[in-house]
């Protein structure tokens, strides 16, 4: 496979999402992106803006094992990891694997969980693997988080934890869509009052775990030059300084960034990343890693405005 290889891939996933989900073509991008870097992605938007129709449509799409977990508020850390049942037959204790034991997870509107029960996730979502009384367990390298959450909520939901953020890949808000894009909605998905089923419009698996593998190898060849090195790691950097910023990126995030431009680059048909890839993907890949200056939100400044003045103040090479 090449470099051309990869983009055939990318835009038969991108076709075949858009059967069922109209609009959302920048979420699809870095949804791509996120899945040829191995990130993991958050859904963030208000209700009935498709954050599952998209996420499940997108797990349609790839030829991996799909598990969805809808999360709520009396569920428990073994409710998603599973737990040991003792065989009276064998006098042992066999292990009941949880639904975390999968390839996509969907963690629909996982902001509805307590905190004992989203730190389950930290390691599954950091290292691939689980520990369950005292057995470490391997999720296989394809596990990636597909999470959603409702913003405008303020009841019965629990913030989740900045040290989870930090594991998400993208945030990426999704918004009401424009009247032409609303109006195709309604003429495509206005016959029922429920969530299409995607059944019935004939979504394929057009990505095998081979080609993915395959894939993911081309993405971490692709060539990041030092000059692009150096703007990754002052972007990242000056996040710090800001005056508005109260907390700024960690390591974590220079890293994920590097290898998200060059996903991203792969999926534009290049074998080599430029400034603007990083200008493209550092608000999605910042604005959960930030934390505002309680200044800053009084005066009405959100992470996305403070991010555009660092991307301003930072010199992109030439």
């Amino acid at each position: 496979m090449d470099i051309q290889g990869v983009r055939t891939i990318a835009d038969a996933m991108r076709a075949e999402v858009r059967k069922v989900v109209v609009g959302q073509d920048e979420a699809i991008s870095l949804m791509l992106t996120g899945l040829l870097c191995e990130g993991h992605i958050l859904l963030e938007g208000p209700p009935g803006v498709a954050k599952t129709l998209l996420a499940q449509s997108f797990a349609t799409a790839l030829a991996l094992k799909f598990g969805r977990i809808q999360f709520t508020p009396d569920m428990m850390p073994g409710d998603l990891l599973g737990a040991g049942v003792f065989n009276f037959q064998t006098s042992s204790f066999t292990l009941t694997r949880g639904p975390i034991f999968t390839d996509l997870l969907l963690a629909d509107e996982i902001n509805r969980t307590p905190p004992k029960t989203q730190a389950a996730l930290l390691q599954a979502m950091n290292e691939r693997n689980v520990t369950i009384d005292g057995a470490t367990y391997d999720l296989g390298d394809n596990f990636l988080v597909l999470a959603t959450q409702n913003p405008i909520e303020q009841q019965g939901v629990y913030p989740l934890p900045e040290a989870q953020l930090d594991r998400f890949l993208f945030k990426i808000v999704l918004t009401y869509h424009e009247r032409e894009q609303e109006r195709e909605i309604v003429a495509r998905h206005g016959r029922r009052s429920a969530m299409p089923r995607l059944a019935d419009f004939d979504l394929k698996a057009v990505v095998s775990r081979e080609e993915l593998a395959q894939a993911r190898e081309i993405v971490a060849s692709v060539r990041l030059t030092e000059p692009l090195v150096d703007y990754v790691v002052d972007l990242i950097r000056a996040t710090r300084d800001h005056a508005a910023i109260e907390t700024g990126a960690s390591t974590r995030a220079a890293n994920m960034l590097a290898a998200a431009t060059r996903a991203y680059a792969v999926t534009q048909g290049r074998d080599f990343v430029i400034p603007d890839d990083v200008k493209t993907l550092a608000p999605a890949l910042l604005r959960h890693r930030i934390v505002v200056s309680p200044s800053a939100e009084i005066d009405g400044l959100g992470a996305d405005a403070i991010l555009r003045d660092v991307l301003d103040q930072v010199a992109a090479p030439r």
